[in-house]
């Protein structure tokens, strides 16, 4: 139980210290006008106050990442704890502050047009690519994992089609109409949800002394899965997670002023740490230890889990209600993952969307591609989703430090998380059998080797850009 509650109030403290000293590296404007204001177009361009902003964050970066996901790394032990505040204090909630401001400061630019500006023109490319495949196919999952977890709720009484159908209509619906229509008026309920939720079951593992296992480096995976790189896949969202670059310039382009992106990017961040560390420790403790919690897995997966920590810790309505907490974490996830590959596809074509039938010839392709998705075996695709989120969060890194670097500013903040996870990405598709199935020491060598190598382009791609005198801010026209 000390190492839970430790954790908790060193995630707190991060906020206060941490968080500020990258907000003063970065170097805020409160002067400079928002995107919010400079583009405004009454759809994706709009300001919404602070508060709001913060919990629109808070739910579309959490998904069942923060949930899901600490639930399969609790399977490590208490080593999980150290990863979820380490990396969410130095890694997770520093690349989503970055990813954000950076946005703010180029017209709410995303990933792979600052990744183009920063880190050359093919990158754009890739990650264009990449991020539209990332987004389709959370949004994919986050279509059936809701519809499955509703319709074993309802007792199966509801239709699983309806269910799907009704998720679908509600999703397309989001990524049409302005930002303040749907997400910025029940996004707020939806997050008091949540909060409630995590909350409950927090305060339930606490009063009831719940035993909750001390800090320890030993492995305690029943398959001896290695700690080194799986459980910094395994547990992103919660810690680092590159699906979140996608998403912060949403609110990048709704922020008033930058004096508010210490709260909600770097801040929401550290809540979904705390909601991770909530869910990690009611795995840890709750059926008998790593054994146990293997055998709930295999059964039922992470959403029975859920139902077994909510209904025994909470009862049979407090369980209801944080069940339905975690079944709008993925929906209010879906919507904006469909929203923001919109917006990505509209700003590399260039297609203004003020017209709802730009936004329409955008999105609804998109919906029947996913629609397919849910008709075919989706496991061997999503098996590359955990590799793909954590390359994703390693190329933003690398876009926040080498924006550092060029402002000559403190880059080591976002280099050291962004060379870390490079050799993490590339040790885990090395050896995973879904990669190359190397051995691991083997695969440890070789990505040694490829993390040095992209070290060093870094440094002479960031010296190049110095002799270039690259503009830091807007040089990214609006599309007309």
């Amino acid at each position: 139980m000390i190492t839970f509650l430790v954790s908790i109030v060193l995630l707190v403290v991060g906020y206060f210290t941490y968080g500020k000293f990258v907000e003063k590296i970065f170097g805020i404007n409160t002067e400079r006008k928002t995107p919010a204001y400079t583009h405004s177009d009454g759809v994706d361009y709009l300001p919404m106050g602070e508060k709001k902003n913060a919990l629109i964050q808070l739910l579309n970066i959490a998904g069942v990442g923060p949930i899901f996901g600490p639930i399969l790394g609790a399977l490590y032990g208490p080593v999980a704890f150290i990863w979820i505040v380490v990396g969410c204090i130095f890694g997770g909630a520093v690349h989503d502050y970055l990813t954000g401001m950076i946005s703010i400061r180029n017209r709410g630019a995303h990933l792979p047009e600052l990744a183009g500006k920063f880190l050359g023109r093919v990158m754009k490319h890739v990650v264009n690519a990449f991020a539209i495949l990332l987004l389709v196919l959370v949004g994919t999952v986050f279509v059936t994992a809701p519809a499955d977890l509703l319709h074993n709720m309802t007792s199966s009484w509801l239709a699983l089609p309806v269910i799907l159908f009704a998720i679908f209509a509600y999703y397309l619906l989001a990524t049409l109409l302005p930002i303040d229509k749907i997400i910025g008026r029940f996004y707020p309920l939806f997050g008091a949800l949540l909060l409630i939720s995590a909350i409950g079951v927090g305060a339930a593992l606490i009063f009831t002394g719940a035993p909750i296992p001390e800090l320890s480096f030993t492995n305690m995976h029943p398959d001896h899965a290695p700690i080194f790189p799986l459980l910094f896949l395994t547990i992103s969202c919660g810690a680092l997670s590159g699906f979140h670059a996608t998403q912060t310039p949403i609110i990048s382009r709704t922020t008033q002023q930058e004096k508010q992106g210490r709260r909600i990017f770097y801040g929401m961040m550290i809540a979904e740490g705390i909601i991770a560390m909530i869910w990690a420790a009611a795995a840890m403790s709750l059926f008998g230890g790593s054994g146990g919690l293997n055998e709930v897995l295999a059964n039922g997966g992470p959403a029975a889990v859920v139902s077994e920590v909510s209904t025994s810790m909470l009862g049979a309505v407090g369980g209801t209600l944080a069940v339905l907490g975690v079944i709008v974490l993925p929906i209010t996830s879906g919507d904006t993952a469909f929203r923001s590959a919109r917006m990505i596809i509209a700003d590399y074509l260039k297609v203004s969307q003020t017209k709802v039938m730009n936004r329409m010839w955008i999105a609804i392709p998109m919906f029947v591609i996913s629609f397919g998705l849910t008709k075919i075996d989706f496991t061997l695709l999503w098996r590359y989703f955990s590799w793909a989120n954590q390359s994703t969060a390693m190329i933003a890194l690398w876009v926040g430090a080498m924006y550092l670097f060029l402002a000559r500013k403190n880059y080591w903040i976002a280099a050291i998380p962004a060379a870390f996870m490079t050799m993490a990405t590339f040790t885990y598709i090395l050896n995973a059998p879904i990669g190359f199935g190397m051995s691991l020491n083997v695969s440890y060598v070789i990505s040694m080797i490829i993390t040095v190598v992209i070290v060093a382009a870094f440094f002479i791609a960031a010296k190049r850009g110095l002799d270039k005198n690259i503009p830091l801010e807007e040089g990214l026209k609006p599309t007309a």
